[in-house]
């Protein structure tokens, strides 16, 4: 193994820890704005309930791509942290390798001074100078674990160096890797800061009674969702009993209940959807996917009939939300930026398929 390849597995491994500590910075989009219908003069609202319902479609909306982009994320979080993990452990077996070459040209430099001590002739050479029988056959013995301890040594170092070179080749792919995810995590953060700035804006941008009244749209639609739901008779035989690590899960997760929304969050003081549905689950003992997406993808699926507290209930068209079934027709889950981990109607949202944890 020459110098070089170590210099350069070196370098690498130094670049990527280095940049295990650094975070992506991303500026927000310009962001829309409202446009609210003109009210006559003396008029006490500005926006119509038509038009803060559409208001509230555009913040829905909004919220909803911040979320999925959120997942990518996250995602690109938890395969970053895997990833580093494996640069480490190759780090180890290249110093290791090193290690083990350096011991080999040392056994390898032992048996060239060896030989320089018996006149520098081989030991078959020496053999064939012997006129005693006995010297000739402990000779011989001598000559067959040398050509033995030679080819072992020979092959040894051969196989140390071959290892070494694969190391450095998976070091330079998974750099190549961590570099990529850093640029997806990147890329969606400046997505979801976007997002939920323009989101912000369009709120902001309200007085405080047409916030109250938007709230108030918000728990209608939900509501009228909700119903629906009921009323089309999707859980009337929906009778499960949770499990022992379901019941932990709703514990834990209705234990948050009042703490806000944050994108990313994982706890212990705020949350977003996945990271409230993945620790819960982590508290009762079963690790889960961090993202709505992959539990969506991973975890195995059950039909809303067979439904039980402690079911993960995933969300929309690209399984950007994730909540809690706790029984009655209710999730528990953390809604969006500016709203708190609560509980609501299982039908109150867009339901994609439900998965269950402990299956």
């Amino acid at each position: 193994m020459n110098r070089r390849h170590c210099a350069t597995a070196a370098i690498t491994l130094v670049c990527a820890l280095a940049l295990l500590t650094s975070t992506g910075q991303a500026m927000a989009a310009p962001v829309p704005e409202p446009s609210p219908s003109s009210s006559p003069a003396g008029s006490p609202a500005r926006y119509s309930n038509a038009d803060l319902e559409k208001v509230r479609e555009q913040i829905d909306t909004l919220y909803r791509k911040a979320g999925a982009a959120t997942d990518a994320y996250n995602l690109a979080e938890e395969q970053t942290k895997k990833q580093s993990g494996e640069i480490v452990k190759l780090a180890k077996a290249i110093v290791d390798g090193q290690a083990r070459i350096a011991a080999l040209k040392d056994r390898a430099g032992a048996q060239a001074r060896e030989q320089y001590r018996n006149g520098g002739l081989p030991p078959g050479a020496q053999l064939a100078l012997s006129n005693d029988p006995k010297l000739f056959l402990d000779g011989l013995n001598k000559v067959r674990q040398s050509q033995h301890a030679s080819k072992s040594l020979l092959a040894d170092l051969n196989q140390t160096q071959e290892d070494l070179e694969t190391y450095t080749q998976d070091a330079s792919a998974n750099w190549e890797k961590l570099e990529t995810n850093r640029v997806k995590q990147a890329k969606a953060k400046k997505k979801i800061n976007a997002r939920i700035k323009a989101a912000e804006k369009l709120e902001s941008q309200l007085e405080e009674k047409e916030r109250d009244r938007l709230r108030q749209l918000e728990r209608d639609a939900a509501d009228r969702a909700q119903t629906a739901w009921l009323s089309s008779g999707a859980i009337k035989d929906v009778s499960g009993e949770a499990s022992a690590g379901g019941a932990a899960a709703v514990a834990f997760a209705t234990a948050q209940i009042g703490k806000p929304y944050v994108w990313g969050a994982e706890g212990p003081g705020s949350f977003d959807c996945s990271g409230l549905t993945s620790q819960a689950w982590l508290a009762a003992k079963r690790p889960i996917p961090r993202t709505s997406q992959e539990q969506w993808r991973l975890l195995p699926r059950i039909d809303i009939q067979d439904m039980r507290p402690g079911d993960l209930i995933i969300y929309h068209a690209d399984a950007s939300h994730v909540g809690m079934y706790v029984g009655d027709g209710t999730i528990v889950h953390s809604p969006r930026p500016g709203r708190n981990v609560t509980l609501a109607g299982a039908g109150s949202m867009k339901i994609l398929g439900v998965v269950r944890p402990d299956k």
